[in-house]
């Protein structure tokens, strides 16, 4: 990318589809954006355009648009545990989830080179700690929050992995069993100085 993209193509940037990344747009603006390496036209009908992971990371990188920043937008958010205003549950939260979890799978079969879903994508991977947690609440974990005990997902130093803690092994096990079924390899490891328990949890490469 040799310029940065208008102040329409960004608006165009920002308003891609949290998961997968799906654009709308001109034709003229959605070309562009494919020229600048952004985004790419999927082969198949319809033919839809998405973000690229250069395109997610310029679209990260904008302060004002990431999830964590506009909480109260109505953009869906994965809970990671321990959120002090954590979303609303229920049906709806439910639906929520399925439907981001569904655009994830469906992310994966695009940008996988052989459209495998059973293993993570590059999205997954500059996202690690709201990928882990969405395949947990996708699949039916309580987050912690509040005065109820859950999974809490949290970045590490590591590259590519992220620690998962839970109130006791059983949850713990159950988190590993989530986690390897979504296509990613889990390690159960103990800090030297708490003593605690935790998951160090990283996507599968193959």
């Amino acid at each position: 990318m040799t310029r940065p993209p208008t102040a329409a193509q960004r608006r165009v940037i920002e308003a891609a589809d949290p998961v997968t990344g799906r654009l709308r747009g001109t034709q003229t603006q959605l070309a562009a954006l494919v020229k600048r390496g952004l985004a790419f036209r999927h082969p198949r009908p319809p033919h839809d355009h998405f973000l690229t992971p250069t395109g997610h990371r310029l679209r990260e990188e904008t302060p004002e648009t990431t999830v964590e920043a506009v909480p109260d937008t109505g953009v869906f958010t994965a809970r990671v545990g321990g959120e002090e205003e954590p979303p609303a549950s229920g049906p709806a939260r439910r639906r929520e989830v399925h439907s981001a979890w569904q655009g994830l799978l469906e992310l994966r079969r695009m940008t996988n080179p052989d459209g495998a879903v059973d293993r993570p994508c590059g999205w997954e991977r500059t996202h690690l700690v709201r990928a882990a947690a969405l395949a947990l609440e996708a699949a039916g974990h309580r987050p912690a929050g509040g005065e109820a005990e859950g999974y809490r997902v949290r970045a590490t130093p590591q590259p590519e992995a992220v620690a998962v803690y839970g109130p006791d092994p059983e949850t713990l096990t159950a988190c590993a069993a989530t986690l390897a079924g979504a296509g990613w390899q889990t390690g159960e490891y103990t800090e030297p100085r708490s003593r605690a328990r935790y998951l160090l949890a990283s996507p599968r490469r193959a």
